[in-house]
């Protein structure tokens, strides 16, 4: 389906150009001022230059030529020039209708699907995930599921930390522990176990305590160097350590982003791309893309038009290690040649921009991508405490995203069984719903690349802009339907008429801009923009409840089409909701 404002702008096309000026000139946009009009187009202002002409006298010419206008039932021309319109109660009602009976509420997919590559969560493994972790998951999910929602062709990559320095201190303290593991010896050439010597606990508590050893033993930081450069390149032993090390790590990461509802489609690392590495810089220096500048290996990404200094992107320490451009190119290189993308989207935090630019520019130079590949880097902002520095936990620390998770739920469990007569269990579950809601509607309702303030009490509220309060209105919603339909009634057939009061024409007016929101949404990949418009969505629908009787309407073609407009109304919340990665309950 057409959006309803190119619906609209079809009509001033047609009224800008009878009057004798450009079609182009009639952009039309919502109403930054709904007090006065629901759309508007300031098209004659810009058209004032080019046709020497007061833009009002411009805009008077074409509101004359709107008067039969099939969408648009009051327009004005207002100073200096713009042309404010309101739209027909009717035909938005028809629009809707539209909408409700089309499977994608109205939502146009795209012509021709793009294959696009997501590229976010990035932990390292053997770590427990915290709360550092928490926006690009979130925020990454949200944006996978928004380009699906468009028709196209997503992989969601997870892009692991699995091949770097910590695997050697790893190796290193485990060595140290129980050095007669026969991964230490390099006379062994049995099968080495199929049990992993660690449980994850034990493992997660291993990185830390070998970290801490490194940072004042430099000999002990010397082996374990030695370690990572080993098994970078072959070791036996220490390979079949660092396999154990996965088993045990994804098990739990998979297990813990799926607490969070994030799915990923392809579950690679910095290990997948550590073959197609030696290829590669083989050719980057035969053919002339790297050189040697103090001993490393580099690239030059520094462009004349430049207004600072971009540093060569370093692909090879002197010692011969890679580095995190190296292996962020060997990726770029397997995703071409695994999937030919036609855009991957990183979803990282904002400081780690230059590391980016540098990968970009000179992954588009060697033509390890091609030209027309767009690479998109989507910084994010931090995650906050109260007092405006990195969340930690109430000792100082860092949090683990499993210990928030249950924090929130806890609360959302005070709160449910406080309020309401729900059994333990129910009252639980219903808690986890409402607890990821908090959660993510919390952190995707700032704009990514700005920091925020991670507020409990705040997100977990059932009133004002929060993940609880539209689920709150989502439930109200299923409750009056559900009323509805505990009579006998069906809401198979329902219909939307034009609206009687003030209230319903604004919930329509909110309910007709879904497929706008959404277009937006996906261009800017801006969740933010989904969920400002839902809450507006959810106000619109609780103004409309509070003034409207509605299951108690004595007239039954307008209490069906009420009850039309409602379930409407719930559908595209449903489906916004689903976007940014969380689902309603049944009751609250």
């Amino acid at each position: 389906m057409k959006r309803i404002v190119d619906l609209i702008a079809e009509e001033l096309s047609e009224a800008f150009e009878g009057a004798g000026y450009d079609r182009s000139l009639a952009r039309v946009t919502l109403s930054n001022r709904p007090d006065l009009c629901e759309y508007q187009c300031n098209g004659a202002m810009a058209g004032a230059k080019a046709y020497k002409k007061a833009p009002l006298m411009i805009a008077e010419d074409v509101v004359k030529r709107l008067s039969g206008s099939e969408y648009i039932e009051d327009v004005q021309a207002v100073k200096p020039g713009f042309i404010n319109m309101k739209l027909r109660a009717e035909r938005i009602a028809s629009y809707l209708n539209e909408m409700k009976d089309d499977e994608n509420l109205g939502v146009e997919k795209a012509e021709e699907a793009l294959t696009i590559v997501v590229d976010y969560g990035g932990p390292n493994v053997a770590k427990p995930l915290h709360v550092g972790h928490l926006r690009s998951a979130i925020i990454g999910e949200s944006i996978k599921r928004l380009i699906r929602k468009m028709g196209h062709q997503v992989l969601g990559d997870i892009h692991l930390g699995d091949w770097g320095y910590q695997m050697g201190l790893i190796i290193t303290e485990l060595k140290v522990r129980q050095p007669e593991l026969p991964y230490f010896d390099d006379t062994f050439e049995g099968e080495y176990p199929g049990e992993a010597p660690f449980t994850i606990g034990e493992l997660e508590e291993i990185y830390p305590a070998a970290s801490a050893k490194a940072k004042e033993d430099e000999a002990y930081r010397e082996e374990a160097l030695h370690a990572t450069y080993l098994l970078q390149n072959g070791h036996r032993g220490y390979t079949a350590v660092w396999r154990h090390i996965m088993n045990v790590s994804v098990s739990d990461l998979k297990k813990n982003y799926k607490n969070l509802n994030v799915e990923f489609d392809l579950w690679k690392g910095e290990a997948d791309a550590q073959e197609l590495i030696p290829d590669m810089l083989e050719r980057l220096k035969k053919e002339g893309y790297a050189h040697m500048d103090e001993g490393a290996l580099v690239i030059d990404v520094q462009k004349e038009s430049d207004t600072k200094e971009i540093p060569p992107c370093m692909i090879q320490k002197s010692d011969g290690a890679s580095l995190y451009g190296t292996t962020d190119l060997a990726t770029l290189v397997q995703r071409e040649r695994d999937y030919k993308p036609d855009k991957i989207i990183y979803v990282v935090d904002k400081r780690q921009e230059l590391h980016f630019v540098q990968v970009f520019r000179a992954a588009k130079k060697t033509k390890i991508v091609p030209k027309e590949t767009e690479l998109k880097f989507l910084g994010f902002g931090t995650m906050n405490g109260k007092d405006g520095k990195p969340f930690k936990t109430r000792e100082g620390g860092v949090m683990r995203l499993e210990n928030l998770i249950a924090e929130i739920e806890e609360e959302m469990y005070k709160k449910i069984t406080d309020n309401r007569t729900a059994g333990e269990e129910e009252a639980k579950q219903t808690a986890k719903i409402v607890g990821l809601s908090a959660i993510k509607y919390g952190d995707l309702s700032n704009q990514a690349s700005k920091d925020y303030v991670f507020d409990v009490e705040r997100f977990t509220s059932f009133e004002g802009n929060t993940g609880p309060y539209i689920l709150y209105t989502i439930v109200r919603i299923k409750s009056i339907l559900n009323k509805y339909t505990a009579g006998g009634e069906t809401l198979s057939g329902l219909t939307i008429k034009g609206a009687l009061g003030e209230s319903e024409k604004a919930l329509m007016l909110e309910a007709v801009k879904y497929n706008e929101v959404l277009k937006t949404a996906y261009e800017e990949l801006a969740p933010h923009k989904i969920c400002a418009y839902i809450y507006d969505l959810a106000n619109a629908f609780n103004r409309f409840y509070h003034e409207t009787k509605i299951l108690t309407e004595e007239d039954v073609g307008r209490k069906k089409s009420y009850l039309a407009l409602l379930l409407l109304t719930k559908e595209i919340l449903l489906s916004c909701i689903d976007v940014l990665g969380f689902e309603a309950p049944e009751r609250m």
